[in-house]
C-alpha cells in the first residue's frame, strides 16, 4: 500500500467541542413518534441550548439522511432553520449509505481544515420506520393511464384494464437495503462473510449477545450521557434506547430462525442491526473558535478514509478503510486505545477482526506486506453496538464517532477509530484524537 499524505494534515487542526444524539428507537412495523427531521432537530436544540453562541453563528450546517421524506427535502436546511440558524446560514444534506453521517462529519472537517468554515454543525438522522411503501410500477402505469382519459369511454376502458395485483405495495425499506448490482440484500452479503470466514452461527450469537450486556452494563454505568431525551406530542419521553434486550440469552438467540438464507443460513434478526430512528450532531470548530469562544475540546478529528470494494462483501469495508489511516500514520493495533465498528451484523464484524489478523487477505487484497495484529474485544465497541443499539443509517457514523471521543475521555485513552461498512461496497473510517492525552 503505497503512503499517501493525510489529507487533514495540509490543514488547520479540526476539534469536536460537543455533541449529543436522540435515544434510538426500534422500528414496531409502523410509523414511529417522530420523521428525520423532528430527531434532529430536538438533538440540536438540546445541543445548541449549552452552548457560548448561537445557532447563527455557525458556518453552515451538514447533516447525513438516507431517506428524508418528502416534506423534507434538504432536511439539513430544514431543520438548520427550525433551530434557529437563520436565512443566512448555509445547508446541506449528504448521503452515503450507513456511513451518511460520518461522511457529514468528513465534509465538516475538510472545510474547517482549509479554512473555508470555523463552526460547523454535522451529524445524521434517520427514521427508517418512516420508509415509504411503494406503488409497483404496473399500478404508476396505470394511473397515468386513467389520469388521461378524457371521455367516459375512455375511463371506462382504463377501470377494465385494472388488475387487483396492481395494489401490491412495494416496500421501499426492502429495496434500499438490497443492492441492485449483485443483487443481494445486506443481510445475504454477512451470509457471503460468514462463509468465507467459516464463522458459526453459535460465534455470531455469542457477538450478539455481548453486545447487549455490554449496552445494558453501560446504561447501568451512566456511559451514555450524550444521549438527550426525546418528547412526543402527546407528552410521552423517550429517554433510552429501547433495542436493549436484557433478557437476551444464548438459548433465546439461537432458537431465531435465519433470515435472509432460509433455512440453512446464519443470520438472524438477533445478531443483526435493529431497523432503528435516531439522529446524532457534534459540533466541530477551528483553533480560532475554540479561543474565541472559550469552548472545550473533546478531542481532533486526525484523518479520514473511504475504500470501495465487492458490494457482494461490503461488510468488509472497514477494513479496507481503516488499513491506510494506519499506513499513513504507522499505528499498531495496540496504539489505537478505543475501536468502535458499526455492527450492521455480528458476521460483519467478525470478519472484519478475521480479515484484519489475516496476511493472505491483507497480502491480495489490501496490498499490504502483512496483517496487524488482532484488535483487543475490551477495546472494541465497548458499551455494545448497533446489534443493541441499533443502525439508523444515516445517523450511526456521527453516533460512533461521538461516543468514541466520550469513551476515550472516560478510560484517558489517546486514539480511536471510528469505522462502517456501507451498502454497495464501500467503508468509511476516522481517526479521533483526545487532546492533552
Amino acid at each position: 500500500m503505497a503512503a499517501q499524505a493525510n489529507p487533514l494534515a495540509t490543514g488547520r487542526p479540526v476539534f469536536v467541542v460537543d455533541g449529543s444524539r436522540t435515544p434510538f428507537l426500534r422500528a414496531r412495523g409502523r410509523p414511529g413518534p417522530f420523521a428525520a427531521s423532528d430527531l434532529a432537530l430536538q438533538a440540536g436544540r438540546s445541543l445548541m441550548l449549552r452552548q457560548p453562541f448561537g445557532p447563527e453563528d455557525f458556518d453552515q450546517v451538514i447533516l447525513g439522511c438516507v431517506m428524508a421524506g418528502p416534506h423534507e427535502v434538504n432536511i439539513a436546511r430544514v431543520v438548520a432553520l427550525r433551530l434557529g440558524c437563520g436565512q443566512r446560514v448555509p445547508a446541506f444534506t449528504v448521503q452515503r449509505n450507513c456511513a451518511s453521517g460520518l461522511q457529514a462529519l468528513d465534509c465538516a472537517a475538510q472545510d474547517i481544515a482549509a479554512g473555508r468554515s470555523e463552526l460547523v454543525l454535522a451529524g445524521g438522522t434517520e427514521a427508517m420506520s418512516h420508509a415509504p411503501v411503494l406503488f409497483s410500477e404496473a399500478m404508476v402505469k396505470w394511473l397515468a393511464g386513467f389520469s388521461r382519459a378524457r371521455s367516459a369511454g375512455a375511463r371506462l376502458r382504463a377501470t377494465a384494464a385494472f388488475r387487483p395485483a396492481f395494489l401490491k405495495p412495494v416496500i421501499g425499506l426492502l429495496c434500499g437495503l438490497t443492492d441492485p448490482i449483485v443483487e443481494l440484500n445486506m443481510g445475504q452479503t454477512a451470509e457471503v462473510l460468514a462463509h468465507r470466514f467459516g464463522i458459526d452461527r453459535k460465534t455470531m450469537d455469542a457477538f450478539a449477545l455481548r453486545s447487549h450486556r455490554r449496552l445494558a452494563q453501560a446504561v447501568d454505568d451512566g456511559h451514555l450521557d450524550e444521549i438527550e431525551p426525546l418528547y412526543d406530542t402527546r407528552g410521552h419521553c423517550y429517554e433510552r434506547d429501547d433495542g436493549l434486550r436484557e433478557d437476551s440469552s444464548a438459548d433465546k438467540l439461537a432458537r431465531l430462525k435465519p433470515v435472509f438464507d432460509k433455512p440453512f443460513g446464519k443470520v438472524t434478526a438477533g445478531n443483526s442491526a435493529q431497523i432503528t430512528d435516531g439522529a446524532a450532531w457534534l459540533i466541530l470548530a477551528s483553533a480560532q473558535a475554540v479561543e474565541k469562544y472559550r469552548l472545550p475540546v473533546l478531542g481532533r478529528i486526525v484523518d479520514s478514509q473511504w475504500a470501495a470494494l465487492d458490494p457482494a462483501q461490503m461488510g468488509l469495508g472497514p477494513v479496507h478503510a481503516m488499513a491506510p489511516i494506519m499506513h499513513r500514520h504507522q499505528l499498531a493495533s495496540d496504539d489505537v486505545d478505543q475501536w468502535e465498528i458499526n455492527e450492521a451484523f455480528a458476521a460483519q464484524v467478525l470478519a472484519c477482526l478475521e480479515a484484519w489478523k489475516d496476511s493472505r487477505y491483507c497480502r491480495e487484497e489490501l496490498g499490504l506486506e502483512s496483517a496487524f495484529d488482532p484488535i483487543e474485544e475490551e477495546r472494541l465497541n465497548v458499551d455494545g453496538g448497533a446489534v443493541a443499539i441499533g443502525h439508523p443509517v444515516g445517523a450511526s457514523g456521527a453516533r460512533i464517532v461521538l461516543h468514541l471521543l466520550r469513551t476515550l475521555e472516560r478510560t484517558d485513552g489517546r486514539r480511536g477509530m471510528a469505522s462502517l461498512c456501507i451498502g454497495g461496497g464501500q467503508g468509511g473510517a476516522m481517526l479521533v484524537e483526545r487532546t492533552g492525552a
